[in-house]
């Protein structure tokens, strides 16, 4: 080869061999071997050492824009003796190029200055992918570290440390659990063992108590109950009787839940009992305590200014003095939109998932539901009805009446995140809306397994079946099937799944980046304000029109008066006053009963919408102010019913019958477990928390 200047040869590259030709890197003088990119009908297209001598076809196909260009010369190749073999030709025009062999472009080149393919840019950044994401997200830990020892050290006194240390253990902890198995390290390590240990010891004593097992739970119940309830001092507007019409109100809805159970018998006293504890201690954990009403004060205060971004963009679309206007179009559906987006990015880098997930888990093992009750119990606040079901959407042709029954009651009983920004823009209290939102989901599950207890056997109970909600939604997102305990029967419920939509498939695939989910994000809250304009529109002008045929009726009565608000509000004047309303002040049970019809009948969004902007609704007491907020804060409405029936029954059209027909029954439990929570909050709430939320 000396004194010869000889062409470099082109590399082709296959992505998934990673295969090149030509000339041989450690090729010299002496040397005679150069790679070939062969095939044959065996082994296909492979790389092979051939002799020069033997000369080498090359096969190129440079592909424009237009599809194929244009033509391949002759090369001369030279031989270890000096002499040349000529390597023939192509018909690029007739030999296309090889599906596996592309370069970065995703196209074949035969030009001398053509670019080193994508493979050879990137291929050190994939193989040491795992390590630089570990640094990288040690330096997010590490910064994040020093930020909280040094505002420990400066502001301690005055800002706190128990809200920058929850931010930072929680994404250090988040950080932690990406690389290490964080929760099957605890249960191998500590609850596997200690269960294994203590399974004796609790056989013996569930034998001994025998049908009576459940009466420790419901003393210690009753026990913290009336200790939080009576403990603190009464104060004006807060007194001991109000606080005792609460308790009884609780003690009425639960009982008249008990005599209309569908089976009273095979009612899960632990799901029933324990999710009435856990509300009322989430109840105390926010109104009761510094640390609890902290955290959620700060995380309302955070979702408040965060939504309050979005009047950048809305400043930069209009002006900013558009912003002071106040009107329903500019303050709120700008919100949703911005809220929608950000969420679907968190959801993207799967913080969503993992929170999710891990209350699922938390539920499930302290209430004894199944895995998909479980998830949508616990993704029904952060995605509210209908998406959050699209977590256990594989399973929805496989769940129990009872189970159907709890999905459809965790969606009616509280909101979605993605429409609580529209009620902090109307003034309502973040606090308010944010824990009545976790305290739903306890209430939930227990007035749901109340009513409609579970007489069949769940497939998705068992611990081994009890999936991590994170891992399904990527899965779900990806295309990926969930797993399904394979019995005969599910076996054959397989066979008969019905075939996704292509559309539907790609437009619930997983973005390709963080942008790539940010525009999802706001086309799907582009979507959802959309919709909430237009049933608000609707909405408003139907109860217009009933309100003003009521007043003509009423008219030829002497009642001129009459409408739907007037109606309501004398129907569901018992409801308000056993919710604990200022009975004692002016009109006020009234009023509230008033709101909670109008939130039946129309929507959360018109009855905030009246206790915000009202007058007639100003003059309410503070007590009777804040469970308002706590008894509206629910899509138990007649509209969801419609939502929920057509969202469920896509996901499984085998079960449109059940779900239809179990509907009604849910709407009432859910809206009843919204009316739970404000009963707690009245039984609960002090003189601090009344100023400060109302």
């Amino acid at each position: 080869m000396s004194g010869q200047n000889v062409q470099a040869e082109p590399l082709f590259v296959s992505e998934s061999h990673q295969s090149v030709t030509g000339p041989s890197p450690g090729a010299g003088p002496a040397s005679s071997k150069t790679l070939r990119l062969a095939r044959s009908s065996s082994a296909g297209w492979h790389v092979e050492a051939v002799g020069a001598d033997a000369g080498m076809d090359r096969e190129a196909d440079n592909h424009n824009d237009n599809g194929i260009a244009a033509q391949a010369t002759a090369t001369q190749l030279p031989s270890h003796d000096g002499a040349t073999g000529e390597t023939k030709a192509v018909d690029v025009e007739n030999t296309p190029l090889p599906a596996d062999v592309k370069d970065g472009n995703n196209r074949g080149s035969t030009d001398p200055t053509w670019s080193w393919p994508r493979q050879f840019c990137t291929a050190p950044l994939r193989r040491h992918r795992r390590l630089l994401r570990r640094l990288a997200h040690a330096t997010v830990a590490a910064v994040l570290t020093a930020w909280w020892i040094t505002g420990l050290i400066l502001h301690r006194g005055d800002l706190g440390w128990v809200v920058p240390f929850l931010v930072w253990f929680a994404v250090c902890l988040r950080l932690l659990t990406l690389h290490v198995p964080v929760a099957t390290t605890i249960n191998d390590t500590l609850v596997r063992p200690t269960r294994q240990r203590t399974a004796p010891a609790m056989a013996s004593v569930q034998t001994w108590l025998g049908r009576y097992q459940h009466v420790p739970l419901i003393l210690f119940t009753v026990t913290v109950v009336l200790a939080g309830t009576f403990s603190s001092p009464a104060v004006a507007g807060n007194t001991q009787a109000n606080r005792a019409v609460s308790l009884f109100g609780l003690l009425l809805f639960l009982g008249g839940f008990y005599a209309t159970s569908r089976d009273p018998q095979h009612i899960n006293t632990r799901a029933v009992v324990g999710g009435t504890l856990a509300q009322f201690l989430l109840g105390v954990f926010v109104l009761k305590t510094k640390v609890g009403y902290d955290i959620f004060n700060f995380v309302g205060d955070m979702a408040k200014q965060l939504l309050g971004y979005a009047g950048d963009g809305t400043a930069f679309l209009t002006d900013r003095s558009v912003l002071s206007a106040g009107w329903f179009l500019v303050s709120v559906v700008p919100a949703i939109i911005f809220f929608v987006a950000f969420v679907q990015l968190l959801s993207y880098w799967g913080w969503i998932q993992w929170l999710v997930g891990r209350c699922a888990t938390v539920f499930a093992a302290l209430l004894g539901i199944s895995g998909a009750e479980a998830v949508v119990a616990a993704a029904s606040p952060f995605l509210g009805q209908g998406e959050s079901a699209v977590l256990v959407r594989a399973y929805m042709p496989y769940l129990t009446q009872a189970e159907i029954h709890q999905i459809m009651t965790s969606g009616f009983a509280s909101i979605a995140g993605s429409v609580m920004s529209a009620y902090m823009q109307m003034g309502i209290s973040p606090l308010a809306l944010v824990s009545s939102c976790v305290m739903s989901i306890p209430a939930s599950i227990a007035l749901s397994k109340l009513r409609y207890p579970e007489t069949e056997e769940p497939i998705t109970r068992s611990r081994d079946t009890l999936y991590d909600a994170g891992d399904a939604a990527r899965n779900l997102e990806e295309g990926q099937p969930l797993p399904l305990p394979l019995s005969q029967v599910q076996v054959q419920a397989q066979a008969q799944a019905q075939v996704v939509d292509t559309t539907e498939e790609e437009e619930s695939r997983r973005p390709y980046n963080a942008l790539h989910a940010v525009g999802k994000g706001s086309w799907l809250g582009l979507k959802i304000a959309g919709m909430v304009v237009a049933s608000v529109l609707c909405i408003m002008g139907l109860l217009g029109l009933v309100n003003g045929l009521l007043g003509w009726w009423g008219s030829y009565i002497q009642v001129p008066q009459l409408s739907l608000e007037l109606i309501l509000g004398y129907l569901l004047y018992p409801v308000a006053f056993l919710l604990g309303v200022d009975f004692r002040h002016g009109d006020d049970l009234r009023k509230v009963a008033q709101l909670i019809g109008i939130k039946i009948v129309a929507n959360e969004f018109v009855a905030y919408g009246d206790l915000t902007s009202d007058p007639q609704y100003g003059t309410l007491a503070p007590r009777s102010r804040l469970i308002a907020m706590y008894a509206l804060c629910g899509f138990g409405n007649a509209s969801a019913v419609g939502i929920q029936i057509g969202a469920l029954s896509q996901l499984a059209p085998g079960r449109s019958g059940d779900v239809a027909r179990l509907a009604l029954s849910a709407l009432i439990t859910g809206i009843v477990a919204t009316l739970t929570s404000a009963s707690i909050a009245g039984m609960l709430m002090s003189n601090e928390v009344l100023l400060t939320i109302v």
